[in-house]
């Protein structure tokens, strides 16, 4: 039992703190989402309006799909700041286009992910769809479009801290590992790009 706890908060206390520090940004990212979300669905058209037809298909790309895809960008650069700063403190040691295109596609892939997500809770038709006799838009806390979007952020969360973790802040694990090595990072060039300090 002793080498259990040892290895879980001992051995991997530094990523519960990470793991902690991303949950914080994370909630931060998650008011930015939804706030970009409700001021698109507030000055644009019907987010069930049709925004394009999809050639050769009977699908449709629906305003709902273009204001979660705007609300992901607004977010997604609100958490890579946070987190290169403050969470992984990676930003001295690598190039910010380094890191955020890592981040970006991380994203991108956690939003493909999430529309897939979002479209099954928004469209009628789907079996986990959210219930139109609740969330029938009288009020904001019953905004259909809202409480899936909060949703589809919560269950994408987890797969992008795992990801950027292990891929995009990896400048960070390279520092720890040349500093438990003893090598200075002004000694090698593998963490950071030329022209960066």
């Amino acid at each position: 039992m002793d080498r259990l706890r040892h290895f879980i908060f001992v051995r991997h206390g530094q990523n519960w703190i990470l793991l902690f520090r991303f949950g914080l940004v994370g909630g931060s990212g998650v008011l930015v989402n939804l706030l970009a979300v409700i001021v698109a669905n507030k000055l644009g058209p019907d987010e069930d309006g049709v925004f394009w037809n999809l050639p050769l298909t009977e699908f449709n790309v629906r305003w709902y799909h273009v204001y979660s895809t705007m609300a992901f960008l607004v977010a997604n650069l609100w958490n890579f700041q946070l987190n290169r700063r403050w969470t992984f403190k990676s930003a001295a040691h690598s190039g910010w286009f380094r890191e955020y295109f890592p981040f970006l596609a991380v994203g991108l892939l956690g939003q493909v992910v999430g529309l897939a997500i979002l479209t099954a809770l928004m469209h009628p038709g789907s079996p986990i769809a959210l219930s139109p006799a609740f969330f029938n838009d009288t009020t904001g806390f019953r905004t259909r479009l809202y409480w899936a979007q909060l949703i589809t952020v919560i269950v994408i969360t987890p797969v992008s801290f795992v990801l950027n973790k292990l891929w995009t802040f990896r400048s960070v694990r390279g520092r720890t590992r040349m500093a438990a090595l003893g090598v200075t990072p002004d000694s090698t060039s593998e963490d950071t790009p030329a022209g960066t300090a």
